[in-house]
C-alpha cells in the first residue's frame, strides 16, 4: 500500500471554512488537528491573563484565539489561546494571520495529558520557525508557566520555567512581569 500525500494547505482551509462554527481546526506539521474548546479554568487562565498583559501594558493588546501562518513558510495554521500584538494589529487580516509584528503566543494545557504531549510542541516548534519572539505555556497539569524566547532554526534557544504562584519575567520584546499567583485557583 503507498504513502498518501500530505494535505495541502489550501485542502487543509478549505475543511476549516466547511467545520461548524463550534469545532476549530488547526494545521501544524502537516497534521490535522483538533483544537479543544477552552473549559472554565483554562477560559479564566485567559482572562487572568488578559488582565495582567493590560496592567503591565495597556498597549499591545491580547488577541483570544486569532489564526496564525505558522511555520517556516508560513504552511502550517495554529490558533494560539492568546496572541499578543499591537492593538489593531490584525484589523483587515481574513481568518488566518502573517505572523509579523506579533509578540508572543500564548498556549493553555487542555487538562487531556495526551492531547497536549502530541499537539503542544509541535505548535510551540512552529512558532519559533515564523519567528515569533516569545511563546508562552501554562501548563495546568504541572502547575507551571515556561517562557520560551530566543528563535533560532525552528526552536527556541531559551527556557524558563517557573511554578504557580512565581514571579515571572518575560523577555523583550514583551518586557512584562508575570504575576501567577491566581493560577493556583484555578488548578
Amino acid at each position: 500500500m503507498g504513502r498518501e500525500a500530505p494535505m495541502l494547505v489550501e485542502e487543509f482551509e478549505r475543511i476549516e471554512r466547511a467545520a461548524p462554527e463550534t469545532v476549530w481546526l488547526e494545521f501544524v506539521h502537516g497534521r490535522l488537528v483538533v483544537k479543544p474548546g477552552a473549559d472554565g479554568a483554562r477560559g479564566a487562565i485567559l482572562v487572568h491573563l488578559v488582565g495582567e498583559f493590560l496592567a503591565e501594558r495597556p498597549e499591545p493588546a491580547l488577541y483570544p484565539y486569532r489564526g496564525l501562518k505558522v511555520g517556516a513558510g508560513r504552511e502550517g495554521r495554529a490558533r494560539p489561546d492568546g496572541t499578543l500584538a499591537p492593538g489593531g494589529h490584525f484589523a483587515g487580516d481574513g481568518e488566518w494571520s502573517e505572523p509579523d509584528g506579533v509578540l508572543m503566543t500564548v498556549e493553555i494545557t487542555t487538562g487531556d495529558p495526551d492531547t497536549d504531549r502530541r499537539d503542544l510542541p509541535d505548535k510551540r516548534d512552529a512558532y519559533a520557525a515564523a519567528g515569533i519572539p516569545v511563546h508562552l505555556l501554562v501548563d495546568r497539569d504541572d502547575h507551571s508557566v515556561t517562557v520560551y524566547s530566543e528563535p533560532e532554526g525552528g526552536m527556541y534557544r531559551s527556557r524558563t520555567t517557573r511554578p504557580y504562584g512565581a514571579v515571572v519575567e518575560i523577555p523583550d520584546p514583551v518586557g512584562i512581569t508575570l504575576r501567577t499567583e491566581k493560577l493556583k485557583d484555578y488548578a
